[in-house]
């Protein structure tokens, strides 16, 4: 049994925002301009964003589950719909199929990479006939890039869409078969990618959300759905000419849509921190690259290829999981476990998944536990992080 130390230490949690002076001056100044939403600051985060990943158009929202949302809306999932995403995510990339009324299918992940394994959803496309699926919704876990090439040639020859979940890795890519780098959400392969600015992630508003496309009927449409789906474009408009006239404050709900908008200061602050964007990944690397170095003759990782990834997390398998997280928490560091099995919950269980459906991912979630991760980590704090597993190890 380890015994804890006794000194209290400073806590380190598994992931955290990083907030700088230029960060609170740009909140300031559009909480000292004229509008606090609906203002320019939307569509500078919304350009400036789309520029990095790579995209056409990009649709700053409330949160990373309301662009989920609102993507499965724009590809008209509705009852009926069947669509094929991973169990090992956060239940948002599945709830959303649900809020539309659509039945969620699960594949099982690949053993090495912790990804949705193309193999196991081909071979859920080949079980039943054609036209029974519509979409598949993979998701960048931990950071770690989807081969979207391979997906998207799949989804063609079965006539589906693809969600991209890339909420773990902007600035993530993979290596097509052109040997060309393809960033996460870059609309190339995916129909949409949706991105997330919780606290925890690489870029930071609070709460906020952003999808990506090179589709400009869905971007328009995404636009409509995020504001009720309401108009105030007069080459927008249905009714009639007469109903046009009345006056200029004539506005048009043309679809059941949501108030899914960010403010402006969450945007001016997506901005801000957007300056930093690249030098916060590669210190994710470095951070990364020290784990990897130091649990490379444990049993702690299994070593995934570090080209690409944009290391959300860092996540290892330990055998008595409890027991570490347990040693870690006695030591003020805060691991978490990501995640629990989609099909595994009570909600889904009811749709008739259970124990057993598939043994990849479940095998995954009894040993993993996410260690501190984050671009503003202290390198001291790290060695504590390091220190604290390898004692318990030793043990």
């Amino acid at each position: 049994m380890v015994k804890a130390e006794t000194t209290e230490k400073k806590i380190i949690p598994y992931g955290r925002q990083a907030i700088t002076d230029a960060d609170i001056e740009a909140v300031v100044s559009t909480l000292r301009s004229d509008y606090l939403t609906q203002g320019p600051a939307i569509p500078e985060f919304e350009k400036k964003f789309a520029g990095y990943v790579g995209a056409e158009y990009a649709v700053a929202l409330s949160n990373g589950t309301a662009a989920l949302h609102l993507c499965a809306m724009a590809l008209n999932v509705k009852p009926g719909s069947r669509v094929i995403t991973t169990p090992i995510t956060f239940a948002a990339s599945a709830n959303c199929v649900r809020y539309c009324g659509g039945e969620v299918h699960f594949a099982d992940i690949d053993p090495d990479t912790f990804l949705l394994d193309i193999s196991k959803v081909k071979a859920l496309l080949e079980k039943h006939p054609a036209g029974y699926f519509q979409g598949i919704i993979p998701v960048d876990f931990a950071g770690n890039a989807v081969n979207l090439e391979a997906f998207r040639k799949l989804a063609d020859e079965h006539g589906l869409w693809i969600i991209e979940d890339a909420c773990h890795a902007p600035g993530g890519y993979f290596t097509d078969s052109k040997q060309a780098k393809q960033k996460c959400g870059n609309g190339r392969f995916a129909d949409l990618a949706i991105f997330s600015f919780h606290p925890v992630k690489h870029i930071a508003t609070g709460e906020g959300g952003m999808i990506t496309t090179n589709n400009k009927a869905l971007y328009e449409k995404l636009l409509l759905l995020r504001t009720h789906g309401i108009t105030k474009d007069p080459s927008m408009y249905e009714n009639s000419e007469a109903d046009v006239a009345q006056g200029p404050w004539y506005y048009e709900m043309q679809e059941l849509g949501y108030n899914y908008r960010l403010t402006d200061f969450q945007a001016a602050l997506g901005t801000s921190q957007m300056e930093r964007a690249d030098e916060n990944l590669e210190r994710r690397k470095l951070i990364a690259k020290k784990y990897d170095n130091t649990f490379s003759n444990t049993s702690f990782i299994k070593p995934l290829p570090a080209e690409g990834h944009a290391y959300h997390l860092y996540v290892i398998q330990a055998a008595d999981r409890l027991g570490l997280y347990n040693h870690l928490r006695a030591n003020n560091i805060f691991a978490q476990v990501h995640y629990v099995p989609v099909h595994l919950m009570p909600y889904y269980k009811q749709s008739g998944f259970k124990k057993g459906d598939f043994p990849h991912a479940e095998s995954y979630y009894d040993k993993c536990l996410s260690i501190p991760m984050y671009h503003s980590l202290q390198e001291a704090d790290q060695q504590r992080v390091i220190d604290t597993i390898l004692d318990f190890e030793k043990h």
